[in-house]
C-alpha cells in the first residue's frame, strides 16, 4: 500500500472541498493510504475523519498579492518554515509515494516534493488569467520539472493553462469532477414540502430559482437579481433564493447584495439562506437552476448537482460549464453577462414546465453517464501508478 500526501486549500464544503472529499473517500484503501493537509479546522476534516481518514492541520501556503509585501514575506517565510517541518515528520513516518496538491492554491506541496525528490501531481481547478503576475507565476510553477504531472477539471481549464506551451502540454490531462450518485438518497416529497415551506417559505405553486454557491464578486448574484427583477414584474408566482455564504471575512459581497434587494423592493421575493451541509433537500426543493457566473467556471459541481436532482439549468456560456450543460436538452447557455439572454432563457423555463421536466430528466440520465465518481477515481488511481511506478 502507497502513503500520498494530499494537500487542500480549504476546509469548508464548497464545490473543491465537496470534490476532495468524494475522491478521497472512494480511493481503494488496499492500494493508497491518504494523509490529508488542511489549513484549518472545518466541516471537511470533520467528514474526512468519518472515513477514516487522517486529516492534519498545518500551513499550505496560498499565494496572494498581499504577500508580495515585507509583512507578507515574513508571514510567507514563517508558514513555509512551520510548514515544512511538519511534512518533514509525516514523511519520516509515512515515506510518501506521491504528493497530490488540491487546486492552485496549495504551494508548499510542490516545494516539499522537490525537497525531498517526490512524484508531486497538481490538480488543478482554477481559470487565473488575472493578475497577470499571478497568471505567469503559476504557468511557471506547473512547468517546473519538480512537478510531474497535472490534471485539470475540464477541458477548458486545460485549454486555459497549455495554449502555446508544448512542455506543458506533454504534461497535462483532463479529468472531470464528478458525484457519488450511488450514495445520494432521493429525497422525500415530505421533505421537500417542508423546505418549501418552512426554508423557502413559498406555496406548492411557486416556481423557485435557486443560485447555490459562494457570494462573491464572480458567481453573478447581482446579474441574476437584475434579471429577475424584470422578470418578477411579468410573473407573480416566481421567488429567488440564493444559498451560500460569502468567503471568510469578505461579508461585503453579503451586504451590497442584501442593499440591491431592498433597493428593487424584493425583500418579500428574494431570500439569503446561508450554506447548507446537507444541500440535497433544498436542490429537491427549487425548480430551476441559475450558474450565471460572470467570470468562466473552471468546471461547475453546482450544475451537476443540480442535474442529478432533475433541475433544468441555465447557465454562462464560457469555461466548463459548456461541458456540462447540453442546450435544449439539459438546459441553457445564456450569453456570458448578458441580462437580456439570461432573464429570456429563465423565462421560457417559467412558462414551460413540460420543458423543465424534460430538462431535468435528461439531467440526471446525463450526470450517471458522464459524471459518475467511479469513472472518476478509476481515472485518477491510473494516473497515480503510472506516477508511482514510473
Amino acid at each position: 500500500m502507497k502513503n500520498i500526501l494530499f494537500l487542500h486549500q480549504s476546509a469548508e464544503l464548497y464545490g473543491s472541498d465537496k470534490t476532495i472529499l468524494l475522491f478521497i473517500s472512494n480511493l481503494d484503501k488496499t492500494k493508497y493510504n491518504p494523509i490529508v493537509i488542511l489549513p484549518f479546522e472545518g466541516p471537511l476534516k470533520t467528514e474526512l475523519e468519518k472515513n477514516n481518514i487522517t486529516v492534519i492541520i498545518a500551513p499550505i501556503l496560498k499565494l496572494y498579492r498581499k504577500m508580495f509585501t515585507p509583512k507578507g514575506l515574513l508571514n510567507f517565510y514563517k508558514e513555509y518554515k512551520e510548514g515544512m517541518e511538519t511534512l518533514k515528520q509525516l514523511h519520516a513516518k509515512y515515506n510518501f509515494a506521491l504528493v497530490y496538491s488540491h487546486t492552485l492554491a496549495v504551494l508548499i506541496g510542490i516545494l516539499f516534493a522537490k525537497k525531498y525528490h517526490i512524484k508531486h501531481l497538481w490538480h488543478v481547478q482554477e481559470i487565473l488569467a488575472r493578475p497577470v503576475i499571478i497568471n505567469k507565476t503559476f504557468k511557471k510553477i506547473l512547468n517546473s520539472k519538480h512537478n510531474h504531472k497535472v490534471i485539470y477539471d475540464s477541458k477548458e481549464t486545460m485549454q486555459f493553462w497549455i495554449e502555446g506551451d508544448k512542455n506543458l502540454t506533454q504534461k497535462s490531462d483532463f479529468i472531470w469532477n464528478a458525484l457519488d450518485v450511488s450514495q445520494m438518497n432521493v429525497v422525500s416529497q415530505e421533505t421537500i414540502e417542508d423546505v418549501r415551506k418552512n426554508s423557502l417559505k413559498v406555496g406548492k405553486e411557486t416556481i423557485v430559482i435557486a443560485l447555490v454557491g459562494r457570494i462573491n464578486s464572480w458567481k453573478g448574484q447581482p446579474l441574476l437579481l437584475e434579471a429577475f427583477n424584470l422578470l418578477q414584474k411579468k410573473y407573480s408566482q416566481i421567488k429567488l433564493v440564493y444559498i451560500g455564504a460569502p468567503p471568510p471575512n469578505q461579508d461585503f459581497f453579503e451586504d451590497d447584495l442584501r442593499t440591491k434587494i431592498s433597493s428593487y423592493n424584493l425583500n418579500d421575493k428574494v431570500s439569503i439562506i446561508p450554506f447548507q451541509l446537507d444541500i440535497h433537500p433544498f436542490w429537491a426543493a427549487i425548480d430551476i437552476a441559475v450558474v450565471p457566473s460572470t467570470e468562466p467556471e473552471p468546471f461547475g459541481m453546482v450544475a451537476i448537482e443540480a442535474m442529478f436532482h432533475q433541475k433544468p439549468v441555465v447557465a454562462a456560456n464560457h469555461g466548463g460549464l459548456t461541458e456540462i450543460v447540453i442546450p435544449q436538452e439539459t438546459g441553457f447557455l445564456f450569453q456570458n453577462n448578458n441580462l437580456e439572454s439570461l432573464a429570456s432563457n429563465i423565462e421560457e423555463l417559467i412558462k414551460d414546465e413540460q420543458k423543465r421536466n424534460l430538462f431535468g430528466s435528461n439531467g440526471k440520465r446525463r450526470v450517471h453517464e458522464t459524471f459518475s465518481l467511479d469513472q472518476h477515481v478509476e481515472k485518477f488511481e491510473k494516473v497515480f501508478e503510472e506516477l508511482i511506478n514510473a
